[in-house]
């Protein structure tokens, strides 16, 4: 059985003129456990609208998203949030630390909300991306690639089965983007977990041996660039 089966799976947005604009529309994708696959789109094609609907942030209008064994948009919100804390792992483009904790407390925080705190876990994941040394610096404190590397640590903080990357290195220069994508993929192999990763990067893309186009498997071809 894959890790991950859609189905069917549309969503829509209302534009501020009233329109009504279709960002997705996936008949059908499958991904099996512990595969790398990245997805190719340009902006606007709705990479992160997707994304948001596998996690179950939002509520597709139609179809059906199962994920490891469970049907995502059937769930209550409670059984949803439970479902990703303890399932998936969400590495954003912007990072999205909490500039007031430290590189522990952000991924020890991840974790309160899955299985609860285990702080020799976290701190060997931030060990393991290269932050052994800064556990107790503050966002500010640090590089942006190494503020990524925290996000790693925090996404794979609860072990979680898929792993979500968008636009991962998107605010990298080139060395650190290629640092950082090696070191998802390397970590995401470590710990089992499967990884969707999307981005327009076509360097990125030609790191992975699975590439599939947005533009192609999703039916609604045009762009809302307000709701991605």
């Amino acid at each position: 059985m894959p890790l991950l089966e859609i189905s069917g799976l549309r969503k829509s947005f209302v534009s501020p003129d009233g329109a009504k604009h279709t960002v997705i529309d996936v008949p059908e994708l499958s991904l099996a456990e512990k595969a790398q696959v990245a997805l190719s789109g340009e902006s606007g094609l709705g990479k992160t609208t997707f994304l948001n609907l596998i996690a179950g942030i939002l509520k597709p209008d139609a179809g059906t998203i199962r994920l490891a064994g469970q049907e995502v948009s059937s769930l209550g919100e409670s059984a949803r949030d439970r479902l990703r804390a303890t399932t998936l792992g969400y590495i954003f483009q912007t990072f999205n630390l909490l500039p007031a904790f430290t590189c522990l407390e952000n991924v020890l925080l991840g974790m309160s909300f899955g299985p609860g705190a285990d702080r020799t876990h976290a701190e060997a994941l931030l060990k393991r991306v290269g932050l052994g040394d800064r556990l107790r610096h503050y966002p500010r404190q640090l590089s942006t690639g190494q503020q990524q590397r925290v996000a790693v640590a925090r996404a794979l903080a609860n072990r979680p089965k898929l792993v979500l990357a968008d636009e991962p290195t998107g605010n990298l220069d080139h060395a650190n983007s290629r640092a950082a994508l090696k070191l998802i993929r390397e970590a995401c192999a470590e710990n089992g977990a499967a990884l969707l990763l999307v981005s327009h990067d076509r360097e990125v893309l030609g790191q992975f041996e699975t590439v599939l186009d947005l533009a192609t498997i999703n039916r609604a071809t045009k762009p809302m660039e307000a709701t991605v």
